[in-house]
């Protein structure tokens, strides 16, 4: 920076230097202005210094008002700022931001090549010292709370999309992968883990009475004349319904055989082919996911959840053996290899990448036109001159010098052409 400023102070010196140049030539010449050489001089020296004091007060009309006078359109660009952010925005948004341009310039970007080479000078250390930072931080960043509000808030987008067609992608990959067996387990331990806690029992105890309460509604007379009789008996109520489905919720993450996990099992596999085919399904499971993932328990399990998921990868990182970062390596070191074996993949990724820039850019393009004018109007009337001046200020001055030397040249031609029409 300090370099930048000599530069400058040296190029204004450059140009104050021509125009007192300029006046010197015409002090001495004056007493000479008799003589047609004298006179010749006095015109370039005279043409000069108006040249030259003209292109001052234009560049210093640009930024502020020279002298400090009031002189009507200086200070041109504090003056009309909101208008040229407004013209700027516009400009980028409707040459800039359109597609064709766009897509001209990215069709430039070999995104292929640099995956390749990015893919060959990659090693296995440098993917797991990268995943282990990444996980760190991310476990070290991502509290509790922070985890649970996060885990919400994909339940809130999940219910405004279409559940079943995601449903059936997600248990095909499961099911095909061996993942449900695991998600099984997973969710029957964290389950019962939380109706160890008696304020997330209180809730499934309520849920328990609310399903109780429907399922009366819709019985008939005699049927419900008997679930009452068995609820005076003790037989049907809330806290033996809540420790029959915490009893077997152990059993069944604890035994890999068990019928209840065979049969969720068989469901899960077949359930992808019917959610597909069967239109009333779908929509019954789309119907019931909102009714469940809507109700105070849902929303507790999930917090619960992600709580619990982030503790175990919070420790599981911590420790010096981590299998979840050894996991995530083993991925990432597959995915490197196959960049760069196979080229046609990478061409496929750089056709995916470039058409979803491209996408982007029209989707958004009033709000990046937008941000632009927005960027241009925070810097203000005085930021924008000191960054004008920063940028083109080299230019500026030479402007000055060349104003005084073409004011000169002008001057010393008319003075020429005036001499020759003397001649006749």
């Amino acid at each position: 920076m300090g370099g930048l400023r000599k530069v400058r102070a040296r190029q204004r010196r450059l140009a104050l230097g021509v125009l007192l140049g300029a006046c010197a030539l015409a002090v001495l010449a004056f007493p000479l202005r008799s003589r047609w050489w004298g006179g010749f001089i006095l015109a370039i020296a005279e043409a000069g210094i108006v040249g030259g004091l003209a292109d001052w007060f234009a560049v210093t009309a640009l930024f502020r008002r020279p002298l400090g006078l009031p002189i009507p359109h200086t200070a041109l660009i504090p003056a009309n700022w909101e208008l040229m952010a407004a013209r700027v925005g516009t400009m980028v948004g409707s040459r800039v931001l359109t597609r064709e341009y766009v897509t001209q310039e990215i069709e430039g970007v070999d995104l292929a090549g640099l995956l390749a080479r990015g893919a060959e000078r990659v090693t296995r250390r440098d993917l797991e010292a990268l995943t282990l930072t990444l996980g760190r931080w991310a476990a070290a960043e991502l509290t509790p709370r922070a985890a649970g509000d996060l885990a919400v808030r994909l339940r809130d987008r999940l219910l405004g999309r279409p559940t079943a067609p995601l449903l059936a992608s997600v248990l095909e990959v499961a099911c095909r992968r061996g993942l449900d067996q695991r998600a099984i387990t997973a969710l029957a331990r964290t389950l019962g883990d939380a109706l160890d806690r008696p304020a997330f029992r209180e809730v499934v105890g309520e849920a328990v009475d609310d399903v109780l309460a429907r399922y009366r509604e819709r019985m008939g007379a005699y049927p419900r004349f008997w679930m009452a009789v068995a609820s005076l008996l003790g037989l049907i109520d809330r806290e033996r319904v809540v420790a029959a489905l915490h009893a077997g919720l152990r059993q069944v993450a604890a035994d890999p055989d068990h019928p209840v996990r065979q049969r969720l099992t068989e469901v899960l596999a077949g359930l992808p082919a019917r959610l597909r085919r069967e239109p009333d399904l779908a929509s019954r499971v789309e119907a019931a996911a909102r009714d469940l993932l809507t109700t105070p328990a849902a929303t507790h399990v999930l917090e619960e959840a992600a709580t619990a998921l982030q503790a175990a990868l919070a420790a599981d990182l911590a420790g010096g053996h981590s299998e979840t970062a050894a996991w995530m390596v083993e991925r990432l070191e597959r995915a490197r290899r196959a960049l760069a074996a196979d080229a046609a993949l990478r061409g496929e990724i750089d056709r995916w990448v470039k058409a979803r820039v491209i996408e982007a850019v029209e989707r958004h393009h009033d709000r990046l036109a937008a941000f632009i004018e927005k960027g241009v109007l925070a810097l203000g009337p005085e930021g924008a001159v000191r960054l004008i001046e920063e940028h083109a200020g080299d230019d500026l001055q030479y402007i000055r010098v060349n104003g005084t030397v073409v004011g000169g040249l002008a001057g010393g031609l008319l003075y020429a052409i005036h001499l020759l029409l003397r001649l006749f």
